[in-house]
C-alpha cells in the first residue's frame, strides 16, 4: 500500500509565509532549494499581470518596481473596498474597486486580486515543499487570524486553489501555536484556558482560547476541541514600529537629512541593533546613511535599557488588548493556565518579562515564534492524515542532560521517564574567579557531549568571583506535559538566575532514537569509564589546587615530614591526571581513584590546621 502524501502546513502570513511538514520525527520547517526558511509575503507583477518576481527578490526591489510591488497582500484578503481604506494609507500601492466592489489592486491597465497574489505565494511555497520532499504536494492546512470572518477565510480557500492545493482545514493561528506545543494533542484531560500573544513586524493580536477535553471514545481532530473566546489586537503595531522609534532617536540625535534609500538604511540599522539586543546588553550602530548633500556616518551605542524606552510604550497598547480581550473572555490572568509567544517582535525580553507579569505565567518560548504557527498547521495536517497518535509525549524518548568539565554529560532525566518530569541538580565552577558558565542542554544516552545530541546553549552570567568550587550552582530541568523543557539555573550565593525553553524530542525519529539507543549499549563500558576518569581529572585538579593553596598559605607551621608526604601524593596523582588527559585509556581508572582517595585522607589534618588558622586570624 503506497503511502499517503503528506497534508503540509502553512503559514500564509503579512510579512512571511512558510511551509511545514510533521511526520514521526515531529513537524519542521521546509527551506527553499536555497535554504530559506521563510517566505517574503511580497510580489512583484509586470505590466501584463504576469509575476516577475517574489519573496526576498521582490521585497529587495522594491524600492525601485514601488507600483507593482505588492506586500502585506493579507490585509485585503475577502475584503471590500470601503474596508480596505483604512489600510490603504500603509500600502504603496493603489488599491482600487472591483467586481461586486471587493478590493482590487491595480497593475497598469490589470487588476489583480488578493486571492491572485496569495496564490502566488502559496505555489511558490508548495514548489518548496515539492522539491524537499520529493514528491507531488496537493493538500494543505492554512491558517488563518483568528478574527478573520467568513469571507476572509473563504478568499484564503480560493487562493490555494489557484495554487494547486485544497486547503484540508483552515486553523485560527493562536489554535495553531497552542497545537505546536502539543497542547491538545491527544493529552486533553481537563478544560485549559490559553492566551496566545501574537506580536509580529506589523500587526499585535491577542487570542484567549478554551481548550475542552474531548469526550471518551471521540475520534474527532484536536482542533475541535478549541473554542475561541475572544480576541483583540492592533493592526498597526509591532516590532517595525520598534525599528521605527529607533531610528527617530537617531534622527533626532544627528543633523542627518537621509534620502527615501537614507531612510532604508537607518531602518536596516535599527533592526540589527533590535536583534543583537534581544541577547546583549548593548548594540553599536555603525554605518553610512544616504542623505542630498552626500553621505553621513552614524555611529551610536544603544543600550537594551534605552531600547525598553523605546518600545514599552508599544508594549503597553500591547497589554490594553490583552486586558480587553480577557475582559471580553471574562476571564482573570489567574485564570490562564498557559501563554504562547508568537512572532519576531516576542523574542524582545522585555516582552517576555512583561507578558509573564501580566498572565502571572511563564511564556512558552522554547520553539521559534516566527515558525511557531507554520508547525502547528503541519501538526493539525498530521492529526488529518491519521498519524495524531506518533504527536504524544508521554515518556521521554532520550535521557536529558548538561555538559559538565572536560565534556562529560551529567544526565538529570532518564530516557523513558513519565512527563511531566522534574530534577534538580548542585554544580560549581572550575575556574577560580569564573563570573559566567555556560550551560549546554544535551540529549542522548551516552556518557560524552561528543556521542550526544546538544539542543541548546545559553549562559548564567552576574556571578561575583570567587574561588573555583565555591559557587552554589543549583540547576533544574522540568518537562511539562507538553514535552517542553524548561531548564532554570539560579547560582545562590549572589542570586543570579537565568533560564531557557527548548522541545526535547524535535527532529528525531523512531529510527534516530533506537540508533542512539543501541549506541549508547554497545559503548556502555567505555563511556562509562571514560566519564569516571574526566570526573577524576576535574576534581583532582581542584584538590591540588586547594592543598598547593593551603601548604603555600601555613608555610611552616606545617611539619616538615608531613608536607613531605603531602607533596608525594599530590606528586603522584598529578602524574595521573597528566597522563589521563593526554589519552584517557592510558589510566586505570581504579588505581587513579585510589591515589586521589589517598591524598583526600592525608589532607585531612592541612585542612583543620587551614580552618584553625583562619578562626584565628578572625579573631
Amino acid at each position: 500500500m503506497a503511502e499517503a502524501e503528506p497534508i503540509v502546513g502553512i503559514d500564509l502570513g503579512t510579512t512571511n509565509s512558510l511551509v511545514a511538514v510533521c511526520d514521526e520525527a515531529g513537524p519542521r520547517v521546509i527551506a527553499s532549494p536555497n535554504g530559506e526558511r521563510m517566505l517574503p509575503s511580497v510580489v512583484r507583477f509586470g505590466s501584463d499581470g504576469r509575476v516577475e518576481a517574489i519573496g526576498a527578490a521582490a521585497r529587495r526591489e522594491a524600492e525601485t518596481h514601488p507600483y507593482n510591488t505588492i506586500a502585506s497582500i493579507k490585509r485585503l484578503m475577502g475584503r471590500g473596498v470601503d474596508d480596505a481604506r483604512d489600510d490603504a494609507a500603509f500600502l504603496g500601492y493603489e488599491i482600487v474597486e472591483g467586481p461586486n466592489k471587493t478590493a482590487r489592486v491595480r497593475i497598469g491597465e490589470q487588476l489583480v486580486s488578493p486571492q491572485e497574489v496569495s496564490a502566488a505565494i502559496l505555489r511558490e511555497l508548495k514548489h518548496w515543499a515539492e522539491t524537499a520532499l520529493g514528491h507531488a504536494v496537493r493538500d494543505a492546512v492554512i491558517t488563518v487570524p483568528a478574527y478573520f470572518d467568513d469571507a476572509q477565510r473563504q478568499a484564503t480557500r480560493d487562493a490555494a486553489r489557484l495554487a494547486g492545493l485544497e486547503a484540508k482545514r483552515i486553523v485560527n493561528e493562536p489554535t495553531a501555536a497552542a497545537l505546536a506545543y502539543g497542547i491538545g494533542v491527544g493529552e486533553a484531560r481537563k478544560a485549559q484556558t490559553i492566551a496566545v500573544y501574537d506580536l509580529g513586524g506589523g500587526t499585535f493580536d491577542i487570542s484567549i482560547l478554551k481548550l475542552i477535553p474531548a469526550s471518551e471514545g471521540t475520534a474527532d481532530d484536536a482542533a475541535h476541541f478549541f473554542q475561541v473566546l475572544a480576541t483583540a489586537g492592533d493592526t498597526h503595531l509591532g516590532g517595525d514600529d520598534v525599528d521605527a522609534a529607533i531610528v527617530r532617536l537617531l534622527l533626532d540625535e544627528t543633523e542627518v537629512a537621509p534620502t527615501a534609500t537614507g531612510r532604508q538604511q537607518l531602518r536596516v540599522l535599527a533592526e540589527r541593533a533590535k536583534v543583537a539586543l534581544s541577547d546583549a546588553e548593548q548594540a553599536t550602530i555603525v554605518g553610512e546613511i544616504e542623505q542630498e548633500t552626500g553621505v553621513h556616518r552614524v555611529e551610536r551605542v544603544l543600550t537594551r535599557k534605552e531600547l525598553d524606552a523605546l518600545a514599552l510604550p508599544l508594549v503597553e497598547r500591547s497589554e490594553l488588548c490583552c486586558k480587553r480581550a480577557m475582559r471580553d473572555a471574562k476571564v482573570t490572568p489567574e485564570q490562564i493556565d498557559r501563554v504562547v509567544l508568537v512572532g519576531g517582535a516576542t523574542r524582545m525580553p522585555l516582552v517576555r518579562q512583561r507578558v509573564g507579569a501580566l498572565f502571572q505565567a511563564t511564556p512558552y518560548t522554547a520553539l521559534n515564534p516566527d515558525e511557531v504557527v507554520a508547525l502547528g498547521a503541519a501538526v493539525q495536517g498530521a492529526v488529518l492524515s491519521g498519524q495524531g497518535d506518533a504527536l504524544l509525549l508521554d515518556v521521554l524518548p532520550l535521557s536529558l542532560g548538561m555538559e559538565t568539565v572536560g565534556g562529560a554529560v551529567a544526565k538529570l532525566i532518564l530516557r523513558n521517564s513519565t512527563v511531566p518530569a522534574r530534577a534538580t541538580e548542585m554544580f560549581s565552577t572550575s575556574v577560580d574567579g569564573q563570573t559566567a558558565i555556560k550551560i549546554n542542554v544535551v540529549q542522548g544516552e551516552r556518557e560524552m557531549v561528543e556521542d550526544c545530541r546538544s539542543l541548546g546553549e545559553f549562559t548564567l552570567r552576574g556571578i561575583p568571583p570567587m574561588p573555583a568550587g565555591i559557587p552554589q550552582l543549583e540547576v533544574e530541568f522540568l518537562v511539562d506535559a507538553n514535552g517542553v523543557l524548561n531548564v532554570s539555573a539560579i547560582e545562590r550565593r549572589s542570586g543570579a538566575r537565568v533560564a531557557a525553553q527548548i522541545v526535547p524530542n524535535h527532529g528525531l525519529s523512531r529510527e534516530e532514537v533506537e540508533r542512539m539507543e543501541r549506541e549508547a549499549l554497545a559503548h556502555a563500558r567505555d563511556d562509562m569509564t571514560r566519564h569516571r576518569v574526566v570526573d577524576l581529572i576535574a576534581n583532582s585538579k581542584l584538590d591540588l589546587k586547594w592543598i598547593g593553596d593551603r601548604l603555600r598559605k601555613l608555610g611552616a607551621e606545617v611539619d616538615p615530614s608531613y608536607r613531605a608526604e603531602l607533596e608525594r601524593l599530590c606528586g603522584a596523582l598529578d602524574a595521573q591526571v597528566e597522563a589521563a588527559s593526554r589519552d584517557w585509556r592510558s589510566i586505570d581508572a581504579d588505581a587513579f581513584h585510589k591515589t586521589k582517595e589517598a591524598l583526600d585522607k592525608a589532607s585531612v589534618r592541612l585542612h583543620e590546621q587551614s580552618i584553625v588558622r583562619t578562626l584565628r586570624e578572625d579573631d
